[in-house]
């Protein structure tokens, strides 16, 4: 019998919803997605923090940055989402469960907000969506979370969604803007049995 944690098959591409927030896949066919995506990598802020391996300064790189996303999830490796608003689907962000290791059901998580809806906790409300998500329907059980040394709004996002502080990994990402220097990272992380994020509880569905 094949253990399910082994398979490399495609993960679901679900809706998520909860904390006032609707998750759902990217689109690279969608233009509205598209722009969104594109805006969320050209933000000077996301630049300071995250130094993508291929720039992203266009819509075709957009859509192919975008399409690699999809082969993860395809691969069942990665799983990225579109953050919005409940009611109105604006996009507000993105947010990722990347590199998933199935065998011994850890993976990474990452996320973007577009510079009109910072401030509104839409890290902090999707990243604890997404988490939930991925420890019970992938079966996970660790998620780690990296955020450059000085990045203190992601240190804060981490704490209040249950992923606290474990040390610092020297020299683990690229400098902003650079291939050819490195910087520290804080990692915090988060397993299946921690108690769950302490936020507000989400409204009663009527």
């Amino acid at each position: 019998m094949t253990d399910v944690y082994e398979s490399s098959g495609s993960l679901p591409r679900p809706e998520i919803h909860g904390y006032g927030l609707w998750l759902r896949p990217w689109d690279a066919d969608t233009e509205e997605d598209v722009q969104a995506w594109l805006r969320g990598y050209l933000d000077p802020e996301f630049q300071r923090w995250n130094t993508p391996l291929r720039p992203i300064e266009d819509r075709v790189d957009a859509q192919e940055s975008m399409a690699a996303r999809i082969k993860a999830a395809q691969e069942g490796v990665g799983a990225s989402f579109r953050v919005t608003d409940a009611t109105g689907g604006v996009a507000l962000g993105h947010i990722g469960i990347n590199d998933i290791d199935h065998v011994i059901r850890v993976a990474r998580v990452g996320y973007w907000v577009l510079p009109e809806a910072r401030g509104r906790q839409v890290a902090t409300r999707a990243l604890a969506l997404a988490s939930r998500w991925a420890f019970e329907e992938l079966g996970l059980h660790r998620l780690e979370l990296g955020h450059a040394l000085g990045h203190e709004a992601s240190c804060r996002i981490a704490e209040r969604c249950g992923y606290p502080y474990e040390g610092t990994l020297r020299g683990a990402m690229f400098e902003a803007g650079r291939l050819d220097t490195f910087r520290d990272v804080h990692l915090h992380a988060r397993l299946a049995t921690d108690p769950p994020a302490d936020l507000e509880p989400e409204p009663v569905q009527p």
